[in-house]
């Protein structure tokens, strides 16, 4: 297998304006919003050639309704500590569901945070 199994992900959100200001506040990232076929999209930032995969939020419709139960995805934190994007998430209206915790030395350290549009988001660091 040449490249990772996850190629891209979507966050289904709410209120478009207030989940870009959340994900650019905890990540200290910028979106970008677009429009692709009648979708209403935020795209994360890509690092062309970068481990990972990069994704979108995506205003809800039908067939993306914010959840806390499904699928989780997470999130590799910018900073490398995933401690400093947890630390963001109550004062940008999210909540801390899973501080962070060693999974073990040679995985490193997840948490679990839900988001203001009410998604279980997951983030994971090495340190």
């Amino acid at each position: 297998m040449k490249n990772n199994i996850v190629g891209w992900f979507e966050i289904p959100v709410k209120d478009m304006e207030r989940a870009i200001r959340f994900y650019e506040t905890i990540l200290d990232v910028r979106l970008t919003p677009v429009k692709i076929l009648s979708f209403e999209m935020a795209m994360f930032p890509e690092i062309e050639g970068g481990l990972g995969c990069s994704g979108a939020l995506m205003l809800q419709n039908k067939d993306f309704i914010p959840s806390r139960e499904g699928v989780l995805i997470y999130i590799t934190p910018p900073s490398g500590d995933l401690a400093n994007e947890l630390s963001k998430v109550d004062a940008a209206g999210g909540i801390v569901l899973q501080e962070k915790e060693l999974i073990t030395e040679e995985i490193g350290y997840w948490g679990i945070f839900l988001d203001t549009e009410g998604n279980r988001i997951g983030i994971h660091s090495r340190k």
